[in-house]
């Protein structure tokens, strides 16, 4: 049974993953319901190869709930820049 679901992402992540959808002729919910699946379930009975592109979007880095965005990218900016 399907059902429908909502996400927010990155509209730039949005667009490179539709691309990437219309190149390999595959819809994005199938794309995102593989990768899903590829993350619940035995790695070893996958019939679907997750793409890099794909696996990149997911880095399994936990951001805390309190982060400051604006400043650790400051921050980021100040020490590359150095």
């Amino acid at each position: 049974m399907d059902t429908k679901l909502t996400l927010k992402l990155n509209q730039e992540i949005i667009e490179r993953a539709k691309k990437y959808a219309s190149d390999n002729k595959m819809s994005l919910s199938r794309i995102v319901e593989a990768y899903l699946q590829s993350l619940t379930t035995d790695k070893k009975n996958s019939d679907f190869e997750i793409s890099p592109f794909i696996k990149s979007l997911a880095t399994g880095t936990k951001i805390p709930i309190n982060l400051d965005y604006k400043k650790e990218y400051t921050d980021s900016l100040w020490e590359k820049y150095k």
